[in-house]
């Protein structure tokens, strides 16, 4: 089946291989969602056909999901076709959470088709009416399932070549289309043996899995909207891909905004020796930004901490504090240490990163003082100045 996805991609999409344009990963989206309507759109005929004929509200309400299936995959043709629309002054990062904002929109209908057929459905459980069996819609029926099948194994592979989360979220979709349109061609084949109506029943079913969906699609793209913490795998390449440069001898306060589908801001602090030239120091950053940015397709800004990596005292200092204050739970790193001062009166001056649910803001209050006693536990007239910081990730 891979040969054909293959095939299909080469067919209809130019520069295939280029899947970091934004009008490569449009062509791909449309070529998914015309994939989707030209299936969707088969099964919704076939099933409202047999539907009627035979009068179940199991394979009507299939039909009907399959409908919302259709508008689905023409909504991921219009999202991917206006997210691909340039910049402008009044949007400067792009229009790519038009995606997630139709998608967001379009849950709202499932759950409206979902409600409906669910009411329709009770209703049928209340008053039922046998369903006759006919080979001829059971045929038809059985055969859809492999167009389903199709369809999701489609969406999903193209959907990991570009790493689309719209792709993928349509594929689970599908999926779930698969178990609906067996259980529904199943509840069919049941009439032949028995007079239990299982239509009405079955219709229940369905209509769980329509609003099962719709709500699993509205709380994806709200979490999405209302700005969900990046993928672990992301973060972590960004940052061994950041540490990988000369000089760079540490990555803290990292920041990434999500600006819709490969449309990625992220900012972060490096650490840097403070003995090295400015300049060259400059040289570094400013490659690693444009390169970095160009290979995981990320507008990075990366700003400098200069710190002390030559003074043994300093050295001695920063890892004897570090390992006394790691113990404390909530505590996930430091950074920035630095010691101002040439007299036996140092100030110590640094940042801890602490968990994202730990300690309230009066409770870190009662952790600065305990870790400035850790301090003073060092050296009495060792004054200290601390940060809190939180991972955003």
């Amino acid at each position: 089946m891979k040969s054909i996805f293959d095939f299909l991609i080469r067919k209809f999409v130019k520069d295939h291989k280029n899947v970091k344009s934004q009008s490569v990963r449009q062509s791909y989206g449309t070529l998914g969602g015309n994939v989707g309507i030209i299936i969707n759109s088969s099964i919704l005929v076939l099933e409202i056909v047999i539907g009627l004929f035979l009068n179940s509200i199991a394979i009507t309400a299939d039909a009907f999901h399959n409908l919302t299936d259709a508008l689905s995959s023409l909504v991921t043709i219009f999202s991917f076709k206006l997210a691909n629309r340039p910049a402008d002054d009044k949007h400067p990062f792009g229009y790519g959470r038009i995606e997630y904002i139709t998608a967001l929109l379009f849950s709202g209908a499932i759950l409206v088709v979902g409600f409906e057929f669910l009411r329709s459905s009770y209703l049928r459980v209340l008053h039922p009416v046998n369903i006759p069996f006919n080979k001829v819609s059971f045929i038809c029926m059985l055969c859809a399932i492999p167009l389903q099948v199709f369809l999701n194994r489609f969406t999903n592979y193209i959907g990991d070549v570009i790493d689309s989360s719209a792709l993928k979220a349509s594929a689970l979709e599908s999926f779930t289309d698969i178990l609906v349109l067996s259980m529904v061609t199943f509840s069919l084949l049941v009439t032949k043996f028995t007079t239990f109506p299982v239509d009405g029943y079955i219709g229940v079913i369905v209509s769980i899995f329509i609003l099962h969906s719709g709500i699993e699609l509205g709380r994806e793209m709200l979490g999405t909207l209302i700005g969900k913490a990046p993928e672990k795998e992301f973060v972590e390449e960004l940052k061994r891909s950041v540490i990988s440069y000369e000089y760079i001898c540490g990555v803290h306060d990292l920041v990434i905004h999500n600006y819709g589908p490969g449309r990625y801001m992220a900012s972060l602090h490096v650490e840097v020796p403070s003995n090295i030239s400015i300049m060259e120091l400059h040289d570094v950053i400013d490659e690693a930004e444009k390169e970095i940015g160009k290979r995981m397709n990320v507008y990075l800004s990366i700003h400098m901490d200069p710190v002390n990596t030559d003074c043994p005292e300093i050295i001695a200092l920063k890892e004897e504090v570090y390992k006394k204050i790691k113990v404390i739970k909530g505590i996930v790193s430091m950074h920035d240490f630095r010691v101002v001062g040439r007299s036996e009166e140092k100030t110590i001056l640094f940042d801890v990163v602490l968990e994202k649910t730990s300690f309230k803001d009066n409770e870190e209050k009662e952790l600065q003082a305990q870790i400035q006693d850790i301090i003073h536990s060092i050296n009495p007239s060792y004054r200290s100045i601390i940060t809190f910081d939180r991972e955003f990730y």
